[in-house]
This record gives C-alpha cells, sequence and structure tokens, in this order.
C-alpha cells in the first residue's frame, strides 16, 4: 500500500478542526496548536493512527469478514458509496436506522422484502397490476433501496465499522460497541476519541479530508482482499501437492506389492548327439 505523506494530508486540510470553544477536551493529545481560534491537529499523530487503523483493517478483511462504511452527513455520502461498492462493502450513506447492528434479524426481513419486490417487478403478474398498484410497489422499492441498498448483500453482522464523524452517527457507535464490533472512525477536534476503537484525528467535514482518509482504509481493505486470495491460492496449491503425493505414494506402496513376474523356463530344442559308429 502507497503510504501517505505528512503533506498529503497537509494539502487535503486535514490538519484544520473546529472552533477552539466547540473542542472536546479528551482530544487534547492530538491536537498540535492553536491558530485564529481554531485548533490544529497533529498530523504526526493522524498518520500513526492511520497506519494502525490500517494494518488492523487488513487483518480483519484478509480473515474473509466485512467493514461496513458509515457516512450520512452530504459531504461524505458520494466518495463513500463509491469506495463501499468498488470494494463491495456494505455501506450506510442514508439515515441510520435504529438496530441495524443490534436488531438485525428485522433488518434481514426487510431486505428479504427488497429481493422480492424486484422479483416481482421482473415477472408478467407485475406488468397486469393496476397502474396505482404498480406505482405503491416501485415507491416501496424504492424506499427499501434508499435506506438498505448499501446492505443488501449483507447475510451476517460486519466485523467492523468505518465512520465518518462521531458525534453524527452515535448510534451506529453504540450498537457496535454493544455487540464488540470495532470501530474506526475520522475524530475532529470537537469529539471524544475514547468512544470509539481506532480514532483517526482529522478534519470530518471538509470533502477532501473525508475522501484522502477514506480511501487509505480502502487501499488497506484492498490489500486485505489481495493477500486473501493469495492465501487462498496457496491453499488450493498445497492440497493438490498433497493430493498428487498422495496419488503417488499409493501407486508406489501399489506397485511394491505386487508379486514378482515368473521367468519362463527357455525348452532345449537341440537335438542328442549319436554315438559315432565303430
Amino acid at each position: 500500500m502507497a503510504q501517505l505523506q505528512y503533506k498529503d494530508l497537509l494539502d487535503a486540510g486535514v490538519h484544520f478542526g473546529h472552533l477552539t470553544r466547540k473542542w472536546d477536551p479528551r482530544i487534547a493529545p492530538y491536537i498540535f496548536m492553536e491558530k485564529n481560534g481554531i485548533h490544529i491537529i497533529d498530523l504526526n499523530k493522524t498518520l500513526a493512527a492511520l497506519e494502525d487503523a490500517s494494518n488492523a483493517v487488513k487483518q480483519i478483511v484478509r480473515s474473509g469478514r466485512k467493514i461496513m462504511f458509515v457516512a450520512t452527513k452530504k459531504q461524505a455520502q458520494e466518495v463513500v458509496a463509491e469506495e463501499a461498492r468498488r470494494l463491495k462493502m456494505p455501506y450506510v450513506t442514508e439515515r441510520w436506522l435504529g438496530g441495524m447492528l443490534t436488531n438485525f434479524a428485522t433488518v434481514r426481513k426487510s431486505l428479504k422484502k427488497m429481493s422480492s419486490i424486484e422479483k416481482l417487478m421482473k415477472e408478467e403478474a407485475f406488468t397486469n397490476m393496476a397502474k396505482r398498484e404498480r406505482l405503491m410497489v416501485t415507491r416501496e422499492k424504492d424506499k427499501l433501496q434508499k435506506l438498505l441498498g448499501g446492505i443488501a448483500d449483507l447475510t451476517r453482522l460486519p466485523a467492523a465499522l468505518f465512520v465518518v464523524d462521531v458525534k453524527r452517527e452515535h448510534i451506529a457507535i453504540a450498537e457496535a460497541h454493544k455487540l464488540g464490533i470495532p470501530v474506526f472512525a475520522i475524530v475532529d477536534t470537537n469529539s471524544n476519541p475514547d468512544s470509539v476503537d481506532f480514532p483517526i484525528p482529522g478534519n470530518d467535514d471538509a470533502y477532501k479530508s473525508i475522501s484522502i482518509i477514506t480511501h487509505a482504509i480502502g487501499r488497506a481493505i484492498e490489500d486485505g482482499l489481495m493477500e486473501r486470495k493469495k492465501d487462498k491460492d496457496d491453499q488450493k496449491l498445497q492440497e493438490e501437492e498433497e493430493t498428487k503425493r498422495s496419488v503417488d505414494a499409493a501407486a508406489s506402496k501399489k506397485a511394491a506389492s505386487a508379486p514378482a513376474p515368473v521367468a519362463e523356463v527357455a525348452e532345449d530344442t537341440e537335438e542328442p548327439e549319436t554315438e559315432s559308429e565303430a
């Protein structure tokens, strides 16, 4: 994974925090200085936190589990949804439904309902419906798609969350903590870094800042997926080699236990010598 540099974060404005009067004192260890009434984040701390988070994310994905992206603020929706779709990871960029994690069984029922509606709309029976009925079905499908489209392929709880804006997504974080799901998050100077497992100090309002950190996490996920594929290929190759060795050993054992061929005795075809006459 290409490592981010201090200058990259600086150019993206990751270091800009909130007004000093809006700060959360628990973020103090990550603040570098105050300038013009604004807190400036220590980007060296950001780089270190991002590296720790990336390594942890990579290991989670390598084990075959999913990372759910959560970002419902307007400036984060597009970049987060795009990155999550690229990596085939679940995401929530509209409203967070209460109980999306803690009451996942009910959410799965809604997902099944959405799937059934999509299937119905492809059938001839749908075209035979009255116009009003078709409109109602379409509206319901659009509503479900908007709220749950990002988690349509989610069959079990995610292994971790990546969150943009700790304060805004506090319900999602609370549900994750209740279930023991680790949370990776961009934490601005107005937020509590202790509320998540892997805080990444940074500007959670500017598009460029959100984008650069989201893509860094995305690259870590991509690395994890590649390593998982390599692990699978190595395991398949090893299994094939073991199978070949087993077949060769069985063939050798069979050949060793077979009876030795009996040599044929050559018949004496020579004529007997006659005695000479006296």
